[in-house]
């Protein structure tokens, strides 16, 4: 049973490692797109990857086993939809980054075993994830003893033990992550920086360029003034379509949402019910139990300290003596009274140590480990004993007990309930045995340090509800709005209603919410399952909000329509029919001027001077980055004029003063190892890119999840 004491420590920090499953390290760079075409099939096909099948079942336990270890880490019970939605793409990551480079890996016979997968557990180099779960938190400094200890506890094991078969997964997951690091550096072993590359990033990052420029911004053209035909849109798009390729399927919707959220009246009734407590409240003389029998959070009473308390009466209570109370007030959707019961000084921080005695390795009672646990501490008060010896021979928790049951510094709130309450209301060298879910402990209080003022408050919470009228009201005129509807009258039903209509564009198939609609997986998978301009067959219940949506549009994969994407183009079109005006304009202005300043003066530009401008930097001083017109300053020969040049703030004219030439490079070596570094990050992201585009991959989780 040491094992368990053991990997029970263990193990937390071990399944890190596992839910980060991106154990490919370009992932956590560069994350998965999924696509989002859908085909008909197999209902247990949640997506491929080339001709391998990821099957819903498997990854639903994937997503079961991470979310386990998410909380786990976290210390949170609850998991938001937001939450669930973040796990569930991390492990469609994992399924996709293994698929995919499984693969490539196996086309190339990669493998790691024998010596090699030693050596990532053991000798002088471990894996990054062995340094990762087994460093000391109170020392920050690597155990390899304790990776030992966990070896040979899993070797005891049977098989079949959740624990052995954790740990056999943590060891997979390591050779296939090592597996990755060598196919990745098969690739990135092949990127080659010449002396050349380091020569004109040099000059890019040094050459000084003075110059001048006269603007006409596109403001001087109202937009009122600009009428963009559809050559002007096709023009823009056949020369920006690359911009528009769609990772996934998207859709957009327009939404009313009729607000069920509790009334002032529903309040009323909530807080009249706690005011009702008080006078019982003010009399208890069992405080602990009233909270039991009369709250709905029936949180044990514990103390605490400033800051730790609800903000709504932090400040309040500790001014306060015991038997105050205060309330009701409304925090966090709820009603509370709250009553200082015991205001203490307590230190702030506790050393101490432990010996953990369990029933199993005791006997098999409760009352056996206390035996041994109070055995062993007169064997410590009468000096015949010490931890240091005891400890490593009978402490379960193998972790701190071949330090001799050292368990550090640490803070209030640190350990479980029990043990808090015994160090911190004891005194230093006390020796307490207390029983927790763990087992018993035998523990010594080293030192304590600092002193502060705890308190410990009981509270009684009811939480503010919508009463069944204020639902009834609310979605009575949900149905009605949505019985008035058919695929052309949507907004003008919401007018009539006196509702506003809202949209949601770009949603994923994925989403697990939407913009002021939180938990609207129902609603999402409706929108994936219809056609442009289908209303919603019923009205939604989204958090306190019935909600009646239409789908307005289809973003399918790959390069969108213009007819998708003109609304988000149009200010640029109009800005690009400006700066046809503008160019005109600029050009008539240059023509028989010899300088900067006459073309200025004709067009009704500022002539403004701009001094060590670098080519690697394309910033305008004052306003921004333009990269068309600093390209062309370095281009330009000196004096010049360049003609008009279409930026991002309107269109230019520049002309060149002088350039300042740097001194010659002198250590290229180190120039092209920044420029290797850099180029090593984009190769990362970009290679799993190029491999997934390769690999075809297909996303039915719209439909499936």
């Amino acid at each position: 049973m040491a094992v368990m004491g053991y990997l029970r420590d263990r193990m937390g920090k071990i399944v890190a490692g596992v839910i980060g499953l991106s154990l490919f390290a370009f992932i956590a760079t560069e994350a998965v797109k999924s696509g989002g075409s859908f085909f008909k099939g197999d209902n247990n096909e949640l997506g491929t990857v080339g001709d391998q099948k990821i099957p819903l079942d498997e990854f639903n336990a994937a997503v079961e086993q991470n979310t386990a270890q998410f909380r786990q880490q976290s210390g949170q019970s609850r998991v938001t939809p937001q939450i669930t939605s973040y796990v569930q793409e991390n492990t469609w990551n994992q399924f996709v980054s293994k698929a995919i480079l499984k693969k490539e890996i196996d086309k190339l016979g990669l493998t790691v075993e024998g010596e090699e997968t030693l050596a990532m557990t053991s000798g002088n180099n471990p894996s990054p994830r062995i340094i990762q779960a087994f460093t000391d938190p109170s020392t920050g400094k690597f155990d390899p003893a304790a990776v030992t200890n966990a070896k040979n506890a899993v070797k005891n094991l049977k098989d079949g033990d959740p624990q052995k078969e954790q740990w056999d997964k943590f060891i997979i997951d390591l050779i296939e992550a090592k597996k990755a690091e060598k196919y990745i550096a098969l690739v990135t072993n092949g990127l080659y920086v010449n002396a050349l590359d380091a020569k004109d990033s040099y000059e890019g990052k040094n050459k000084l360029a003075n110059f001048k420029y006269a603007l006409l911004p596109y403001s001087a053209v109202p937009d009122s003034k600009v009428n963009p035909t559809d050559a002007d849109y096709t023009a823009y798009y056949d020369e920006h379509k690359g911009e528009f390729k769609n990772q996934q399927e998207l859709r957009n919707i327009n939404y009313v949402s009729f607000n069920a959220a509790p009334s002032a009246a529903d309040s009323a009734v909530v807080k009249e019910q706690l005011t009702k407590l008080l006078p019982s409240f003010i009399a208890s003389t069992n405080d602990s139990l009233f909270v039991q029998i009369n709250s709905e959070t029936k949180s044990p009473l514990a103390y605490q300290k400033k800051g730790e308390l609800d903000p709504k009466i932090d400040s309040i209570i500790f001014k306060q003596n015991p038997g105050f109370i205060y309330g009701p007030y409304l925090s966090n959707g709820s009603y509370k009274l709250a009553k200082l019961v015991e205001a203490r000084m307590s230190p702030d921080s506790v050393k101490a140590r432990h010996i953990l005695v369990t029933p199993t390795e005791s006997g098999g009672t409760i009352a056996k480990a206390l035996e041994r646990a109070d055995s062993l501490k007169k064997l410590i008060e009468s000096g015949k004993g010490t931890f240091a010896t005891l400890a490593p021979i009978y402490s379960v928790d193998k972790a701190s007990g071949t330090k001799g049951g050292d368990l550090g510094t640490f803070g209030r709130g640190a350990m479980v309930p029990a043990f808090d309450k015994a160090v911190f209301e004891g005194k230093k060298g006390d020796l307490k045995i207390i029983t927790t879910q763990f087992g018993v402990h035998l523990i010594e209080i080293e030192d304590q340090k600092g002193s502060s003022k705890v308190v410990k408050v009981a509270t009684i919470d009811k939480a503010l509800s919508a009463s069944p009228a204020t639902q009834s009201a609310a979605y009575s005129k949900a149905q009605a709005f949505l019985a008035s509807l058919n695929k052309d009258n949507f907004e003008a039903e919401a007018k009539k209603a006196g509702v506003k209509t809202l949209k949601a564009e770009d949603i994923s198939g994925i989403a697990s919410s939407l913009p002021g609609l939180n938990d609207a997986r129902d609603l999402v998978r409706w929108i994936f399952k219809s056609e442009k301009n289908d209303v919603s067959d019923q009205v939604f219940t989204v958090g306190d909000q019935y909600v009646v949506a239409q789908v307005t549009a289809i973003k399918p994969q790959g390069i969108l329509a213009l007819d998708l994407i003109k609304d988000k183009i149009k200010p640029a079109v109009i800005n690009q029919v400006k700066a046809k005006q503008l160019t005109e304009k600029l050009a008539a202005a240059s023509n028989g001027a010899t300088s900067i300043e006459q073309i200025g003066q004709k067009a009704g530009a500022n002539v403004v001077p701009v001094q060590n401008v670098v080519f690697a930097n394309p910033v305008i001083p004052g306003s921004s980055a333009e990269y068309q017109v600093i390209g062309t300053v370095f281009g330009l020969p000196l004096n010049k004029i360049s003609k008009p040049i279409t930026g991002q703030q309107g269109v230019y004219v520049v002309v060149v003063n002088n350039f300042i030439t740097p001194a010659a490079l002198t250590n290229a070596v180190r120039e092209k190892e920044q420029i290797g570094q850099a180029i090593l990050q984009r190769a990362q992201g970009q290679l799993f890119e190029a491999l997934k585009d390769k690999a075809n991959v297909k996303d039915n989780r719209a439909k499936l999840l």
